[in-house]
């Protein structure tokens, strides 16, 4: 039956999926299509989907009640943990160097070494069809804003590289955490314990891309603002 081995696909990669969703998904899809190809397109569904309304919350697949606790020291968690990430940043830099970056490219400017080059239409760092700019790959660390299927938030912060974090990540995209340590409410985020599935809702990821750089400004203190 399609609906089983959706169900056992969707269980391996830890993003067990509703009933109804799994149900929902079944009926909206092609009939006749082969069953790995049913798993596939299942997968992508998913990972463009809102994790609290598609993924069946259960006490081993979120996190636990003493999470946010920032009097608890420490929680391992060795259960996985299928989260989605609502902001990140890149914390390694100022948030006025990045608003910097984004105009330069509005400007149509990208940098090699210390020199300024204007790129023309057809190039690389042309704007994306949707109207908003890639990101150049940020080296962070990054603190995402992470969720899980019952709808709690809590940050996360990289204490070593994970391969895939950075701003060009999707909003929305998903990260399998196993074996994870939350230290005083905050998750530490190494690749040991994160394995990023990706993906991204594309609402929620379009509107943050448009309104970074008024978000970052708002960091900015009045002060630097007048002096850059």
């Amino acid at each position: 039956m399609a609906q089983s081995a959706i169900k056992t696909f969707l269980d391996s990669k830890g993003l067990s999926a509703t009933p109804a969703w799994i149900d929902s998904f079944v009926t909206s899809s092609r009939q006749g299509l082969p069953t790995p190809a049913l798993q596939k397109t299942a997968l992508f569904r998913i990972l463009a989907s809102d994790l609290t309304s598609s993924i069946k919350a259960t006490s081993t697949n979120t996190l636990p009640p003493n999470a946010l606790n920032p009097t608890v020291k420490e929680i391992r968690v060795p259960d996985a943990v299928p989260l989605q990430v609502l902001d990140i940043e890149d914390i390694g830099r100022s948030a006025w160097s990045q608003v910097e970056a984004i105009e330069a490219q509005e400007r149509g400017e990208t940098t090699k070494g210390r020199e300024v080059i204007r790129v023309v239409p057809g190039e690389e760092a042309d704007p994306l069809r949707d109207g908003t700019l890639p990101i150049p790959k940020s080296s962070g660390p990054h603190k995402l804003l992470l969720q899980d299927a019952k709808g709690t938030k809590i940050y996360g912060f990289e204490v070593t590289d994970v391969d895939g974090i950075d701003l060009n990540l999707g909003i929305g995209a998903k990260l399998i955490l196993k074996n994870m340590t939350i230290a005083r409410g905050v998750i530490l985020l190494d690749p040991n314990s994160t394995q990023l599935l990706g993906g991204k809702v594309e609402v929620w990821d379009k509107a943050w891309r448009s309104g970074r750089k008024e978000c970052l400004k708002s960091k900015v203190g009045p002060r630097e603002e007048e002096e850059l």
